[in-house]
């Protein structure tokens, strides 16, 4: 048996969407988190690949 909630405007939103929507927001905000060394890592990445 599913779970569901129940959102502000009454629909109901299946559990599997609440885990995603906060997968989705705990990513984005590691990537703040981590801006600087994530681009610094890519451009190092990409420096290395052009040779």
């Amino acid at each position: 048996m599913k779970r569901l909630f129940h959102n502000k405007k009454g629909h109901v939103v299946p559990m599997e969407m609440v885990q995603v929507a906060i997968l989705i927001a705990l990513a984005v905000a590691l990537g703040i988190i981590f801006k600087t060394e994530i681009t610094q890592f890519v451009n190092k990445t990409f420096h290395t690949l052009n040779g």
